[in-house]
């Protein structure tokens, strides 16, 4: 049986950096440009536009960098799994290339602005792999090696890498780099604002007026007048150009762990096999380091996170020398948006504004794909050369003839929740079936209800309806939160907004039976 050993349910990132406390604006605010969410791709667009001379508001609905970003694996990196002869076979060479291109160029972006700014991320150089141990699955690492450097990356095939473990091959990439993403990103805040730049926190923007000039509300009735917007919320929380369509989320487990420094890897590692296992470590204490591990991709409000957690971490225990003998743990979850021809959405949001931007689509590569979408979307507003991957990772380019068979996967998901959510409920039949610390969708009086009991078996009953577009929620046993399986909204069980597209909380139900 696996030792016991102390738990932190936190990301490493957030519990090792200080909270934040910019205040919401109070009054109404004019700028050149509010940028909506303060993650990776929302702070580094407003360093690009600041810096460029631009007056810009942050407006995040929580805390920045407390989001997405702040529970990521955090490995920067042009190398996306078996991306490039993918990209090669459905788009062409020349857009293998130019992604590849933006990726390494976001991966020496961060390093330098490192270095310009002074930031102390915890900022190393490594090596970025993507391996399998299936022998009959060597023929894709080959051809996947081969079509990263024909990409222009300095990618090779390898048959022996530091993991401890045989492997069949894997592609390696150099150059690479892994950080502590909230220590970059709560520097960059701290130059934005020394710069001139504003920063609101608590403040969830809830509609946007597109014009000539853009008007945004925020919660508690302040507006915002830009002659720009930019929407990057990780999930577009406006949606004009129907990226939701386009768009999938999904979740992964994290679990990390310290260990004797010798014992760590040094380079950063992937494999699509075993329902996806990724493995990198960070600097942790003296002699150890953090050594973490991500894997077991879900659907959200697909259910069992607590055995998905259980499964990564015998998997770890069993493969990683010292993990197993760790004097605590850290665990959390990651949430990403995968698009359906595999290229992230970035630029105006649809074909009829001049003046709206999103940034979404970075399909689980969101520390590179954030830091490209700051050069791009200022490239954009501010003017000057536009990069040569622009039109690449356009949002108003159509999919594909080869691709539209996945974009009809990704709506029949969609449809398959709409509907058959609807006419199955959770295997419970009444409130009391719910045990203690524990929750369940429930038919009460004719309506779908998302109920959830405490320990001490009071129950909180919601409408199970997703205020985004009105898919059912799941309840997630391991962070005991309500999930939208079909855009990936979240909500606390007192119905409380956590993670858009929402901008709404769930609504209350009150009636006798749960009480």
């Amino acid at each position: 049986m696996a030792a016991e050993r102390p738990t932190i349910d936190e990301s490493y990132w957030m519990a090792t950096t200080p909270g934040t406390g910019y205040p919401p604006p109070g009054k109404d605010l004019t700028a050149d440009v509010a940028v909506i969410g303060g993650g990776i791709a929302g702070l580094c667009t407003a360093w690009e536009l600041v810096r460029a001379g631009l007056d810009v508001v942050v407006l995040e609905a929580d805390r920045i960098a407390a989001g997405v970003s702040g529970y990521t694996t955090a490995k920067l990196t042009a190398m996306h799994g078996l991306l490039y002869a993918h990209l090669e076979a459905k788009h062409g060479p020349d857009s293998a290339g130019l992604y590849a291109l933006s990726q390494q160029d976001a991966v020496d972006r961060t390093a330098a602005l490192c270095a310009e700014l002074h930031i102390d991320a915890d900022l190393e150089h490594a090596s970025a792999y993507t391996y399998v141990q299936d022998p009959r699955r060597t023929g894709e690492i080959r051809n996947e090696a081969e079509a990263a450097r024909r990409a222009g990356l300095d990618a090779s095939f390898v048959t022996e890498t530091e993991l401890p473990f045989e492997v069949a091959g894997a592609v390696r990439v150099d150059g690479q780099l892994q950080f502590h993403p909230r220590k970059f990103l709560l520097a960059l805040a701290e130059t934005i604002t020394g710069a001139g730049g504003r920063i609101f926190e608590r403040t969830r923007v809830t509609g946007l007026h597109d014009a000539a000039r853009c008007r945004l509300t925020a919660d508690g009735g302040v507006t915002v007048d830009s002659r720009d917007a930019v929407i990057a919320t990780h999930y577009p929380v406006f949606d004009r150009t129907l990226l939701f369509t386009r768009l999938k989320p999904r979740r992964e487990v994290v679990i990390a762990a310290p260990v004797p420094a010798e014992s760590a890897p040094t380079g950063m590692y992937i494999t699509p096999e075993d329902n996806t296992r990724s493995v990198r470590s960070a600097p942790f204490d003296e002699g150890r380091r953090l050594l973490i591990v991500t894997g077991e991709s879900f659907e959200p409000g697909a259910g069992h996170v607590r055995e998905r957690f259980a499964r990564l971490d015998a998997w770890a225990r069993e493969r990683m020398p010292g993990f197993a003998e760790a004097d605590r743990s850290y665990r959390w979850q990651a949430q990403d948006n995968d698009s359906s021809d595999h290229l992230p959405y970035v630029g105006h949001a649809h074909a009829r504004t001049q003046h709206v931007y999103v940034a979404t689509g970075f399909g689980g590569w969101g520390m590179s794909n954030g830091v490209m979408a700051g050069k791009l979307l200022t490239a954009h507003i501010a003017g000057g050369p536009r990069p040569a991957w622009t039109d690449l990772f356009d949002p108003r380019r159509l999919p594909p003839v080869h691709d539209t068979g996945q974009l009809a996967k990704f709506q029949a998901a969609v449809a398959k929740h709409f509907v058959g959510d609807r006419l199955h409920t959770s295997h419970v039949d009444s409130v009391t079936d719910i045990p203690p610390g524990s929750g369940a969708v429930v038919r009460l009086e004719g309506k779908q209800c998302a109920v959830y009991r405490d320990e001490t078996g009071h129950a909180t009953a919601l409408s199970a309806r997703c205020t985004h577009l009105g898919c059912l929620v799941q309840f997630n046993d391991a962070e005991h939160v309500w999930e939208c399986p079909c855009h990936g909204s979240r909500f606390g069980t007192d119905g409380s907004l956590l993670h858009g597209p929402a901008t709404r909380p769930l609504e209350p139900v009150r009636r006798s039976e749960t009480s």
